[in-house]
């Protein structure tokens, strides 16, 4: 008999013989015995991190906490905006994002309004579409008809969106408004009577930045943005204002009246300007660089560029070599490639082996090193440095002198310890991510001369003995290194370049291995670099042999200079008499003190790889034709190695590649980190010997290796863009 069947003679019965409903209680008994107890209910799902929305009709899943803006964007649905940007924090003053939502009497910003379970949301509704035009109606109600000299014309959001949202007609005849124009600078034009209060630039500035200098003043119509007393932005990251900028109110002020963006060929490339590597899209004319952008990449530089990188290109065309010269009783003296790599070919075979130096630049590509370093060997000379003063850093093991955390990875830190650096100098968009985890909590200290870095930090010492003192325990920051789940430690270049290094980097390491800073499943130990091409010419060996840093040692001279892009050199690399070779792309200090000049080419003009300084390997490709008679790095050093006599193995730049994937397997691997090998204990064991020889110096304060940051290399040394940026802070000092 079924339950159901025996309940139902357990309901009450009438007309039956009397005990009949005991009766049925006791069947109902019987069965429910033996069918056993009711099954236990089942368990509530676990709580989802997604919740359900209808956009148009169409279910989306999106996180928890998002935008309705957001959950439109999951949908694949466009939604107008001029204030919202994904980085910024949520301002909601434009109101051009207003959609419509099912049980809300009036349209809703869509940026501020969280969504929530079951919202159905309408984006196309004759509500929506009326609201949209009237909004557009009164953002054009004061901004000029100046589109044919608007520097933003082509790429203007507010253009695009007044096209597809706006009215074919207004109906405002009063008087526009006008605005004062403010100076921000040689590096941001600003026309402010188009700008429509979206406070992007004044959010980038507060936020991202870390130099509150834009602000509002004045209310409704009288509302403005500029400095509220005139100076110029003091960020190194003002540039990132101009991409911004909705409307054509902060334009690029080197850029001004010289192009229009359907002019422009875009070509995708990577900045060269420090060891970071950012992503950026040189824009030319023909043969000459209009203008450089940043290109989103998350794992680098998110989207943004710093102003030397950005601004710099005017020096790609000043002071450039574009003929082979060669040193005669005149001085230097225009010749053809064949004199002057019979020139160089001739210094290079009349001395010993022992009496040639070939020298690395902050520019050069990874390619043109590992011709040198092959030329040069295969002539027996094994004297090779990379400007900087560091060559002779042992680089056996790559997780010495590579971030190993990686840039994006850092942002899971908690806790930071800077040692030696000044990141807002040595690399503004790295810093800039620096700040971001400030502001979402994490914890910084620096050991190292203070500066300011846009964001609080403890300062725990200036000077080695301040960093001996906390890897000895005896700082209470140590115990917060040690409590943090997350630890790590940036080494910054101007501890690489001490005399003490070794006795330096043996404290740090030291520091590391009592703070737990490496552990299963995190690397928390990080060195960073200044320039581009330092990690690249460590990863292939450029650097002395034993027998060349016995020379060294002994005081010996070459006779014979080759510097490739080397314009920092020091004195005693190139000694008085020497007979120099310069191979590089301007008339810098190394060509001024050549005997022979081979012309090369710059970054945009080449397709060379660069490794930044987490490791990854990236590369820039020719957006401009080469410059007069110049050519490519390494086909010169194949050419001279061809007059020489000692005829290097590979005739194209594939084969090039294939030589440099054979001495580090990564550099086959573009775009990607290699996972590093973590050696503590052997690096400190290795480097014991040197650090007794040259022993910890304990007052002599950590600092950085940038004093000046517009003017680095090269490149910036020859921009006037740069030293108007220079003579400005002069000015405002």
């Amino acid at each position: 008999m079924s339950a159901r069947r025996a309940l139902t003679l357990a309901q009450p019965l009438t007309g039956l013989w009397p005990g009949a409903q005991e009766f049925a209680r006791s069947i109902s008994t019987s069965v429910g015995a033996l069918s056993g107890p009711p099954p236990p209910p089942p368990p509530p799902p676990p709580p989802s991190d997604h919740l359900e929305v209808f956009v148009n009709e169409q279910p989306v899943k999106i996180p928890k906490g998002s935008s309705v803006l957001q959950a439109c964007d999951a949908a694949g649905i466009d939604i107008p905006r001029f204030c919202y940007h994904q980085r910024l924090s949520i301002a909601g003053n434009c109101r051009m994002c207003l959609v419509e939502v099912e049980k809300v009497p009036k349209p809703v910003a869509s940026c501020a309004m969280p969504a929530g379970p079951g919202m159905k949301i309408k984006t196309e509704t004759p509500m929506v579409k009326k609201a949209r035009e009237g909004v557009m109606e009164f953002l054009l109600i004061n901004h000029p008809l100046d589109c044919p000299i608007c520097d933003q014309g082509g790429e203007c959001d507010l253009q695009d969106q007044a096209m597809i949202f706006g009215s074919d007609r207004s109906r405002f005849v009063e008087a526009k408004r006008a605005v004062e124009d403010k100076n921000l600078g040689p590096l941001v034009k600003t026309v402010m009577t188009r700008c429509i209060q979206c406070t992007r630039c004044v959010r980038f500035a507060s936020e991202v930045a870390g130099t509150a200098e834009l602000g509002v003043t004045g209310r409704g119509r009288d509302s403005e943005i500029g400095t509220y007393v005139e100076k110029l932005m003091g960020s190194e990251l003002s540039g990132n204002v101009v991409d911004l900028c909705p409307v054509g109110a902060l334009t690029s002020k080197p850029y001004a009246f010289t192009a229009r963006s359907w002019e422009l060929k875009g070509t995708e490339s990577i900045d060269v300007s420090d060891g970071l590597g950012a992503n950026i899209r040189v824009d030319a004319r023909g043969t000459e660089v209009m203008r450089i952008l940043p290109r989103l990449n998350e794992a680098v530089n998110e989207e943004w560029l710093s102003d030397k990188g950005r601004y710099q290109y005017d020096g790609l065309k000043h002071q450039r070599l574009d003929k082979p010269m060669v040193k005669g009783p005149k001085g230097l003296q225009v010749a053809t490639w064949q004199d002057a790599l019979g020139a160089a070919a001739a210094a290079l075979t009349s001395a010993a082996p022992g009496e040639v130096r070939g020298i690395a630049g902050k520019l050069a590509d990874a390619e043109s090193m590992v011709a040198l370093m092959d030329l040069l060997r295969g002539l027996g000379a094994g004297d090779l440095a990379h400007e900087g003063g560091f060559s002779d850093m042992p680089a056996d093991v790559r997780s010495t002198y590579t971030a190993n955390t990686t840039v994006q990875g850092l942002e899971q830190s908690d806790l930071v310890l800077l040692v030696g650096t000044n990141p807002r100098w040595e690399s503004p968009v790295f810093n800039a991510r620096l700040r971001k985890m400030f502001l979402d909590g994490t914890q910084v200290g620096l050991v190292g001369a203070p500066v300011d870095l846009t964001y609080k930090y403890e300062h725990v010492g200036s000077d080695p003995a301040a960093l001996a003192a906390l890897a000895a325990g005896q700082h209470p920051f140590l115990e917060r290194l040690k409590k943090a789940a997350r630890p790590a430690v940036v080494v910054g270049p101007g501890v690489l370049r001490r005399a003490d290094r070794e006795a330096v980097m043996k404290a740090v390491h030291e520091l590391c291995g009592k703070a737990g800073v490496v552990k299963e499943g995190w690397n928390g130990f990080n060195v960073i670099h200044d320039t581009a091409s330092r990690v690249a010419a460590l990863d292939m060996g450029f650097g002395p042999s034993a027998a060349a840093r016995a020379r060294r040692a002994q005081g010996a001279q070459p006779k014979v200079v080759y510097l490739l892009g080397s314009d920092d050199y020091s004195e005693e690399d190139v000694p008085e008499g020497a007979f120099v070779i310069y191979q590089g792309h301007h008339g810098d200090r190394g060509a001024s003190r050549a005997n022979v000049v081979l012309p090369g080419a710059a970054y945009t003009e080449k397709s060379g790889l660069y490794v930044n300084f987490e490791g990854r390997v990236q590369q820039t490709r020719a957006a401009v034709p080469l410059v007069g008679d110049a050519r490519e790095d390494w086909a010169i050093l194949r050419a001279l190695s061809e007059v020489v006599g000692k005829r290097l193995p590979y005739d194209s730049h594939a084969a090039v590649r294939a030589r440099l994937a054979g001495i580090a397997p990564h550099f086959a691997n573009i775009d990607a980190v290699q996972t590093p090998v973590w050696l503590n204990g052997e690096y400190v064991k290795g480097v014991e010997a040197l650090a007794k020889a040259a022993p910890l110096q304990p007052s002599a304060p950590l600092t950085s290796t940038i004093s000046n940051f517009y003017m680095t290399d090269a490149i910036s040394r020859a921009s006037r863009t740069m030293a108007k940026c220079i003579q400005a802070r002069q000015q405002t000092k």
